[in-house]
């Protein structure tokens, strides 16, 4: 009883969210505001770009494929 339930309310939940609709075109600039980007805060980006380029060792290790290690 208690698993049909909990399938039931799942299903509810994720049927819910199968059509959440689309972005009008006014809404996009809501979108596009340096908050919303993934890395919105530059002093947080910088600090996680210092880290990744001190465990690399190498010139430009944010986004450089392979390590310092030179095996790529």
């Amino acid at each position: 009883m208690m698993t049909r339930l909990l399938v039931l309310l799942v299903a509810l939940l994720v049927g819910g969210c199968a059509n959440l609709g689309k972005v009008e075109p006014w809404e996009k600039g809501n979108l596009a505001k340096p908050a919303m980007r993934f890395d919105g805060d530059p002093l947080d980006a910088r600090f996680t770009q210092h880290i990744y380029f001190s465990k690399e060792n190498s010139s430009g290790g944010w986004g450089v494929g392979g390590g310092g290690c030179g095996c790529n």
